[in-house]
């Protein structure tokens, strides 16, 4: 298995961090800088929202918990990572598990240890 290093993974912690941060969430300047072109993800029910469907959310308070629960990341191969937290928003109740691939430009040398047997 690769590995990744400690410096690589607060990285994608960071990054993936801002995402749930009203400052860079609703400023579409950073946001395309932070997600591709063909961007998606999946919502606490299952629905699927596309790049222009994140970017077109109305600003809004955002009061996640950061830093990320259980976040782990893992290289996929030695270009891609895929990270895995669970995000939680203080208002709801509600929890669900977060999955996200990504490239990176870097180069990765060590992991940080995660259990991901836990989420699969």
């Amino acid at each position: 298995m690769m590995e990744i290093n400690s410096e690589d993974r607060e990285i994608l912690e960071r990054l993936e961090s801002e995402l749930w941060e009203e400052e860079t969430r609703f400023n579409i300047q950073r946001m395309n800088e932070l997600i591709a072109d063909d961007f998606f993800e999946f919502g606490r029910y299952g629905r699927v929202y596309q790049r222009q469907d994140t970017l077109a959310i109305d600003r809004q308070s955002i009061d996640a918990v950061l830093p990320l629960p259980k976040f782990c990341a893992r290289l996929l191969d030695k270009n891609t990572a895929q990270v895995t937290y669970d995000s939680a928003v203080k208002y709801k109740v509600n929890r669900a598990q977060k999955s996200r691939l990504g490239l990176i430009g870097f180069s990765v040398k060590s992991i940080a240890q995660c259990d991901f047997g836990k989420y699969f």
